[in-house]
């Protein structure tokens, strides 16, 4: 029954991500778009958005560290996944080719989707007014991962469900003081 249900949410997975995803087919604008969005929820990305407040000591840190913790929090937890289930990314199983350089061989979940999302949601509690654009950003970070063909979109909405997960509790205190 659960291998039966498996199945049909991975044919599913596959087929959303052959309606999705660009390949070659895209034009050098669409490639730039994609990859210029993808980046955002990249290392540097990430870990800039969540940490520079820390070195100006001013009214954002508190929310910084909340950021950074959320941030290493959901990358542990996405690594930890990815090792387990060991789900091979897209362009292994279909023979297509990345528009991007694939970071490892797994693709579930996707870290580039809960880093941009980590950070988006705990600087979108502390401020509201932006959530209309963070949230918005970082689901972008999402699509851009399956449109450069380098994860399902079910990799994408699992690693953003962990960072809301992560998020919340630390947000609201229920994790240990940071």
């Amino acid at each position: 029954m659960a291998s039966a249900l498996l199945a049909r949410l991975d044919a599913r997975d596959r087929a959303l991500f052959t309606r999705l995803s660009v390949f070659e087919t895209a034009s050098r604008g669409a490639r730039v778009f994609w990859t210029a969005v993808t980046h955002l929820g990249g290392v540097v990305s990430s870990l800039t958005a969540a940490a520079f407040p820390l070195f100006t000591r001013g009214p954002l840190v508190p929310e910084a560290r909340r950021a950074l913790a959320t941030l290493v929090i959901s990358h542990l937890i996405v690594q930890l996944v990815k090792r387990t289930v060991g789900r091979p990314r897209p362009a292994r199983v279909l023979g297509d080719v990345a528009l991007v350089v694939e970071p490892d061989q797994f693709s579930f979940p996707s870290g580039h989707a809960a880093a941009a999302m980590s950070v988006a949601i705990v600087y979108s509690f502390a401020f509201p007014a932006l959530a209309s654009v963070l949230i918005p950003v970082a689901m972008l970070v999402g699509v851009s991962r399956v449109c450069l063909g380098v994860h399902y979109p079910g990799d994408v909405l699992i690693g953003q469900l962990i960072a809301a997960l992560t998020a919340v509790p630390v947000v609201f205190g229920w994790w240990a003081s940071i």
